[in-house]
């Protein structure tokens, strides 16, 4: 091949990699970091954004909580965000700890309580969480986007 031309492929290919959106580029590379293949995913049973009720029919402003079970077979996991921390239980309630995973890769661990509580900061832009009990069950949470 001749040198001008495997000089103008590779001009190329890095101007190609170069165009691609670096959110894509980071989606791509987590998609290869799921470790806990074994944790069960937990499935979104409630979401406070997506009540039925009519705005005439409500008497008050909006609340700022925003309120998410998650069920899996193993425990619920109930959320509540509000003032910049997620406020958490697991039911039926069991010590253990709990994981916010955001997509750049940062993990934030704290204990969750005999009751199954636990509090953390909300991180910037989407989280999930991954909760694991003293008795070893694992449970993961889809995307949250607020």
């Amino acid at each position: 091949m001749d040198e001008d031309l495997l000089l103008a492929a590779l001009r190329a290919a890095v101007e190609a990699r170069a165009a691609v959106p670096a959110a894509f580029v980071e989606a791509g590379k987590n998609v290869y970091t799921w470790h806990d293949i074994d944790a069960e995913l937990a499935t979104l049973a409630y979401d406070s954004r997506q009540d039925d009720v009519p705005a005439a029919a409500l008497r008050s402003e909006d609340a700022s909580v925003r309120a998410l079970t998650f069920q899996s077979a193993q425990f619920s996991i109930e959320i509540e965000i509000a003032d910049g921390s997620v406020f958490g239980q697991l039911i039926p309630a069991q010590p253990g700890t709990a994981e916010i995973q955001t997509r750049s890769g940062q993990v934030l661990t704290v204990p969750m309580d005999e009751i199954g509580c636990f509090t953390v900061q909300v991180p910037d832009g989407p989280f999930r969480l991954r909760c694991h009990t003293e008795a070893r069950a694992e449970v993961r949470t889809g995307w949250v986007t607020l």
